[in-house]
């Protein structure tokens, strides 16, 4: 007879779960140290007698020289240092910085031909001592492109051969026996995102420029613009100063946006009328009363080149939610109305 394993929740469960946990806080933990060893040794001067170049120093260099670059950065690495890489390359080119990931193995059968004059190469190798690389290393002292590496090995071949190396810290790997790949790619990943986010930073790439290269998904939808939300034309309440509270509950009440602009002879949006408006003053003469005498005359509004997000956040800052915004352009003439029901049906909100 067979014995059943014990239930989840256990004891002996728990004694687990407890071990298993203790074990992820180590790994942690471990690539933790990585990180803050290598902002520490990217804030270390220079030290008479040192071999290995400071990497604020060689850091700052790379950032100069991507810049400054005509072509591409050509990223390139195998196994996980590979793996790494290709996501280097998918922040570099998404934050504007054109670049490409090439296989080592897939260049030494043709596709060097991918490299072109003017780009730059960041090699990857944790060793610095990946034979794979050894073409596309060649490749770029023959034709004089720049190359950059990452590795932990300043006497290594791969550091040798570039001109700028990027030494990070040797820490410890999170693997128990010290093996497999995990500090050493978490740090490798880590160094790609500073140099991403610092290059971006340089070029003062805009959320606008972001939004080019990010249409889809979640990401996509949030860096929509009012303008590809906004309704235009006929569909927008308007009214002028003088039109009747009559005339106002007719409009609103046919355009269904919970509220009217008013717009003056220059056609400029000089006031707003909502709901509440209307019901605080339906004690009035319907016919008599205008739409200057209960208009509010500094309306909430945004612009057709604000991010859907920022207008939804607008709509939601104050302390009575409104659910309607105008949409004015450089001269404040209404070009649209916003409702935050086409945030929702877009994802945004």
């Amino acid at each position: 007879m067979t014995q059943s394993a014990p239930p989840i929740g256990s004891a002996s469960d728990s004694g687990q779960s407890d071990a298993d946990i203790a074990a992820a806080c180590r790994v942690l933990a471990r690539e933790t140290d990585g990180l803050m060893q290598m902002a520490a040794a990217l804030r270390a001067p220079a030290r008479d007698g040192d071999e290995t170049p400071p990497l604020g120093e060689t850091f700052t260099r790379t950032i100069a020289a991507f810049s400054t670059l005509a072509g591409r950065v050509v990223v390139t690495g195998i196994g996980k240092s590979g793996q790494i890489g290709r996501k280097i390359q998918s922040t570099l080119a998404s934050t504007g910085t054109p670049s490409v990931f090439v296989h080592p193995s897939e260049a030494s059968h043709g596709d060097l031909g991918m490299l072109q004059p003017g780009d730059a190469v960041l090699a990857l190798s944790n060793s610095g001592e990946t034979a794979e690389l050894a073409d596309i290393v060649a490749h770029t002292r023959r034709y004089g492109l720049l190359l950059v590496a990452i590795t932990t090995r300043i006497e290594s071949t791969l550091a040798r051969a570039a001109d700028i190396p990027l030494i990070i810290p040797d820490a410890p790997e999170a693997c128990p026996m010290g093996l497999a790949p995990t500090t050493s790619s978490m740090m490798q990943l880590a160094l790609g995102d500073a140099l991403a986010v610092v290059l971006l930073e340089r070029r003062g790439f805009s959320a606008t420029e972001f939004s080019i290269f990010h249409p889809g998904g979640r990401l996509g939808t949030r860096l929509r613009r009012v303008a590809d939300l906004m309704h235009r034309g006929g569909i927008m309440p308007l009214g002028t100063p003088d039109t009747s509270l009559r005339q106002v509950i007719m409009e609103m009440t046919r355009k269904a946006f919970g509220c009217m602009g008013v717009v003056g002879a220059d056609g400029r949006l000089c006031g707003l009328i909502t709901d509440g408006d209307l019901r605080r003053v339906l004690d009035r003469d319907l016919d008599r009363t205008r739409a200057a005498e209960i208009m509010n005359t500094e309306p909430l509004t945004t612009g057709p080149d604000v991010l859907a997000a920022e207008a939804l956040r607008l709509m939601n800052a104050r302390a009575r939610p409104i659910t309607s915004l105008f949409v004015l352009d450089g001269d404040r003439v209404p070009v649209g109305i916003l409702h935050v029901h086409d945030l929702l049906r877009a994802g945004v909100a």
